[in-house]
Order: structure tokens, then C-alpha cells, then sequence
């Protein structure tokens, strides 16, 4: 995807240094030409302004109040100043106002085409930062764990054909079934990789504010807007922009969607003119969006648009054989962030996590080990380190029929409270009677009968 070609505003009263500059530039660059500083402020309300040559000297409006006008109301356009040779001290002045540099009006060609390149790179680093600073609370360690489930490989193998092609994806599945980590994938695999990621939760942001998260808006668009600000397709230029929930998407705001994709424009909110944009979609939903088009709430136009090429994700119970993998991998995630070195998932411990329903998907099971890991001060994470009804869940596995479903369940809770009671009394038998309130003998009578007793005396031997 080609990179928009930036508009440069050349405000200068003179005609010859007009046309001077209209020349050297219009090669690289789309250049509007003006002549005094309440013109510019016009056109800046009517388009979409990167970059801004402004003479220091202007009539009417000087060109100190046009700089501080664009820097209060567009802050994102970088600007140069010019200025007679006479008049450097001003030109200083004004970048101590917020000016990206400045250019004597005896320049040579060169220097300028360089001064306003370098411009433009500091421009887009910028809108990196404030798209990095968007995302930050993202963790940059996720990446897409390749299991052995025949599933698995076949969606891998999917990716591997269509990721360099410009085409939308849509992401279909349950919540927490890791769409937005298929979507990093598609991205790192694609012609763009080096481009930015931008990730929209749509569910997540309150309703009021998704147009303008969405679209940007310029300053004094509503209450509290007191700057223009870009929106995420602007940020994604050039990149992937992944819209997760997409089916919660307002039927108002659709049709602007449509727009961005038929049309690759997009109007931020305020805005009296139209932007272009050029980036790559990756939507992702859980909801069922034909069902969705006959009820009224999304529209069918759109849907084609987004069903380019559809990739659904299978629920974790669809594909336990990556289970196992996925467990491993969260607890070398989470042995870093919480500074543990627990070795391992014991086996029978896997056999239970197995035997689990998972509603919540990948996310529920990533939830599951982070809780595990911070809690653990053991070597390896066994049985006992599981919540209940996991437990519950594998009784079901292992025995649907039996009518002794509820004794197993009381068993495994017992034994449970027991060894948390173990090792919080430091393994010391006698210290636990205590706590729990009940005889010596009931204690040990239990331990035997759980076959906890064994373990006790494995432990204080170590």
C-alpha cells in the first residue's frame, strides 16, 4: 500500500519565493501556495495540512500568531519558518515557539528539500509515538502459539497464503479464542510488516467516544475536545488496523466504515473536508453477523466488504491437543513478569486442565496460569494448585455414569483444604490440627485416608 503523498502549505507574500518553493517541492509533495496568514488559517480548516513553509513577515496576521494558531489547533503539522537574513533573530524566536526549524531566503535547493525531508520523518515519528502511546497498555510479548492440532496448522497455513495480499480479514470465533494474536500474525507475515499495528477494541470504548477514537476530530468538535486530534485509521496508514468486536460497531457509524474501505477516505469529527488513507483491515467479531443482518443491527453492505476473506477460529475445547503448549508457553511468560522459576506443569495437573470445559477460551487458561504462577512457591505446579472446578470438571470426565460423583468432589475439596492447610502451619501436622479445630487423630486419620500423609513426610524430609 503506497504511502499517502503529503501536502505541503507554502505561505510566503511574495510571489516569486511562492513559486520559488512551489517548484523545488511539488516533485515529492502535493504544495498549496497562499499569501498571508488569514488564508492560511482558512485552508488549514479546509484540508488536510502535513507540512508548512511560513514566512516570518506577513501582512495583516503575522506569521508568530499563524504558529501559535497551528500549534494550539493542528499539532501534528510540522513547520518551517523563512525568513530575510536580517531577520534570523526572529526566526529563532519562533522556533522556541514550537517552529521545526527555519531557512534563510538565499537557501540553496538542496538544503531545503533536505530541511523539509527531515521535517516530514520527524512528523512521522511523531505519530508513532502517539500511536505507541495509544497502545501502551498492550504487552509486546504476545505472538500466536503454533500447536500441533491439525486445526491450528491449517488456519497457519491459511495466513501464509493470503497475509501478503491487500485484501480485508475477518476474524470470526468466541471471545478469547486469541483473534487479536491471529491478527498480529497476518500483519508480521504481510508486505507491510514494518508498518504500524493498530488494535481497536470496540467493545471497550464508551459509546460516545468511538467515532472520534475511530476517525479523530478537530479541536472545539464537542465538549472537551480542546485539540485536533487523529484518529486510528490515520494512524494506521501505511499498516494493519485491526477493529476487534466489530459486530458492536453502531449502524450509524457503519456506513462511515464503509466509506474508509470503498472509498479510502475518511472525515474526523468537525472535519469539513475529506482525508485519504490508505491502510490494511483485519476485523474480528464473536457475533454471528448474518443473524446480526436480519435482526437490523448490522449492515449487509458491509458485511461483504468485511467478508473478503473470513478465517474462524476455533474454540480451546475444539483444539485441546494445543493445550499443553499454550500452558507451557503462559508459564514462561508469567515465570519472567513475576521473577518465579517454577519448572513445570505436572502431568496428571495437565490431565486436569485437559478435562476442563474452557468457556473462556485461551484467555481463561493464560488467567489461570498468571493466578497460579503468583501464588506459587513451589517448583512445579501440581493437582493441588487447581481451583475446584477443575477438579469437578474432570470427575466428569472420568466418571459420567457413577453415583459417587459427589463423594470424589467432597474428596478432592478436602484434600485440597488439607494441603493448603499443610503448608501455610509449614508442614507441621500438630499446627494444623489446631487451626482447623479438630483432634490430632481426625487430622491423621484424614491425611491417611486422602493419602496425604506420604506427601507430608516427602516434603519435611526435603
Amino acid at each position: 500500500m503506497p504511502a499517502r503523498t503529503k501536502t505541503v502549505l507554502v505561505v510566503d507574500h511574495d510571489e516569486a519565493m511562492r513559486e520559488d518553493l512551489t517548484a523545488l517541492l511539488r516533485r515529492d509533495y502535493r504544495v498549496l501556495r497562499v499569501a498571508t496568514g488569514e488564508a492560511a488559517l482558512q485552508i488549514m480548516e479546509k484540508e488536510d495540512i502535513d507540512l508548512m513553509l511560513l514566512d516570518v513577515r506577513l501582512p495583516g496576521i503575522s506569521g508568530f500568531d499563524v504558529l501559535k494558531i497551528a500549534r494550539e489547533n493542528y499539532p501534528s503539522v510540522e513547520v518551517i519558518v523563512t525568513t530575510a537574513v536580517r531577520d534570523l533573530d526572529a526566526a529563532i524566536e519562533a522556533m522556541r515557539h514550537g517552529a521545526y526549524h527555519y531557512i534563510s531566503k538565499d537557501f540553496d535547493p538542496e538544503s531545503i528539500r533536505s530541511v523539509v525531508a527531515k521535517a516530514s520523518e520527524r512528523q512521522d515519528l511523531n505519530r508513532d509515538v502517539v500511536r505507541l502511546r495509544a497502545e501502551v497498555s498492550e504487552q509486546t510479548d504476545r505472538e500466536f502459539i503454533v500447536g500441533p492440532s491439525r486445526r491450528t496448522r491449517e488456519i497457519v497455513e491459511m495466513v501464509q497464503r493470503i497475509a501478503k495480499l491487500p485484501a480485508t480479514v475477518l476474524i470470526l470465533g468466541e471471545s478469547g479464542t486469541g483473534k487479536e494474536l491471529l491478527a498480529r500474525l497476518v500483519h508480521r507475515s504481510s508486505a507491510v510488516s514494518d508498518a504500524p499495528f493498530v488494535a481497536v477494541n470496540l467493545a471497550a470504548i464508551p459509546r460516545e467516544l468511538v467515532e472520534s477514537t475511530l476517525f479523530g476530530h478537530e479541536k472545539g468538535s464537542f465538549t472537551g475536545a480542546i485539540r485536533q486530534q487523529l484518529g486510528k485509521f490515520e494512524l494506521a496508514a501505511g499498516g494493519t488496523l485491526f477493529l476487534d468486536e466489530v459486530g458492536d460497531l453502531r449502524y450509524e457509524l457503519q456506513a462511515k466504515l464503509l466509506r474508509a474501505l470503498q472509498e479510502g477516505e475518511i472525515e474526523r469529527v468537525g472535519g469539513t473536508h475529506p482525508i485519504k488513507t490508505s491502510f490494511r483491515l483485519i476485523a474480528a467479531t464473536n457475533v454471528d453477523l448474518e443473524k446480526a443482518i436480519k435482526a437490523g443491527t448490522f449492515r449487509e453492505d458491509l458485511y461483504y466488504r468485511l467478508n473478503v476473506i473470513p478465517i474462524r477460529m476455533p474454540a480451546l475445547r475444539d483444539r485441546l491437543e494445543d493445550l499443553p503448549e499454550l500452558a507451557r508457553f503462559f508459564l514462561r511468560r508469567y515465570n519472567l513478569k513475576f521473577r518465579k522459576n517454577i519448572q513445570g506443569i505436572a502431568d496428571s495437573t495437565m490431565d486436569i486442565l485437559g478435562a476442563y470445559w474452557w468457556p473462556g477460551n485461551i484467555r481463561e487458561l493464560e488467567n489461570l496460569i498468571e493466578r497460579l504462577v503468583a501464588v506459587s512457591d513451589k517448583d512445579w505446579i501440581t493437582d493441588e494448585d487447581l481451583p475446584f472446578e477443575l477438579h469437578i470438571a474432570k470427575l466428569n470426565a472420568t466418571e459420567p455414569t457413577s453415583d459417587r460423583l459427589l463423594e470424589h468432589a467432597v474428596s478432592t475439596f478436602e484434600r485440597n483444604f488439607i494441603i493448603r492447610a499443610l503448608e501455610k502451619a509449614d508442614w507441621s501436622v500438630a499446627a494444623t490440627a489446631r487451626t482447623l479445630g479438630v483432634p490430632l487423630s481426625t487430622l491423621k486419620f484424614k491425611m491417611d485416608k486422602l493419602e496425604i500423609r506420604e506427601l507430608a513426610r516427602k516434603i519435611r524430609g526435603n
